[in-house]
């Protein structure tokens, strides 16, 4: 399905009421996932089903991702502002990334891994996301427009098989990249998703995230 529709169905979807992330705490941990899935979490399919499950593994719990051919994802909805919680960090590992997978191809438009912030917007066609992916081809450290909508940033915060099978620490200054990549500052934050997706190439895919965490910059 085009990234395009993938957005607007996420705007329509965070449309629900959402919880609100309370302003005094250094940081918040989304779900440490040690009784399952939290109820903050819910599935939003685009076509087919990548399959989540908590599992433990590596002396830590996390979210094993596998998809054959599909994509959908799991939103966290959470409203807070970007200026007070910039700061976003995860673990995350995978399997491989996908041999048909081209961040610059509309058919290549998969990834075994990716960690995005969605910005809502009244007009939903103007909803915008900070994608944070496991490039398949994207060199680390360059990003550029979705293939389907300049609405997407896709940022290479890891690239290729050269460290896949080992567990990676992440962090990213989500009001620092909105200003970079949409030239403006940013809106409420509206969900925080994981998305392993396959359904452009055809390929499968297996990923584990660990727990995600927003917060204020150090003092």
């Amino acid at each position: 399905m085009p990234q395009i529709s993938r957005l607007l169905l996420a705007a329509a979807f965070l449309g629900l009421a959402f919880s609100v992330a309370g302003s005094s705490q250094r940081e918040q941990i989304l779900d440490d996932y040690k009784n399952g899935l939290a109820p903050g979490w819910e599935t939003k399919s685009f076509a087919g089903q990548t399959h989540y499950k908590v599992e433990f593994a590596d002396k830590q719990f996390s979210i094993k991702a596998t998809s054959a051919a599909a994509a959908s994802g799991l939103f966290y909805k959470i409203a807070y502002d970007p200026r007070e919680r910039p700061i976003l960090r995860w673990s995350w590992k995978i399997e491989r990334t996908l041999a048909k997978g081209d961040e610059r191809a509309k058919a290549g438009d998969d990834y075994a891994a990716r960690v995005y912030v969605v910005f809502p917007s009244l007009l939903f066609w103007n909803t915008k996301a900070l994608n944070y992916i496991w490039a398949n081809k994207l060199p680390r450290g360059e990003a550029l427009p979705n293939a389907f909508t300049a609405n997407a940033m896709m940022i290479a915060v890891e690239s290729g098989n050269g460290r896949a099978g080992q567990w990676l620490n992440e962090e990213r200054n989500i009001h620092e990249d909105f200003k970079k990549y949409f030239k403006t500052e940013p809106p409420m934050v509206g969900a925080i998703a994981v998305m392993t997706d396959t359904d452009n190439t055809g390929e499968s895919a297996v990923a584990w995230y660990g727990p995600i965490i927003i917060g204020r910059n150090s003092p």
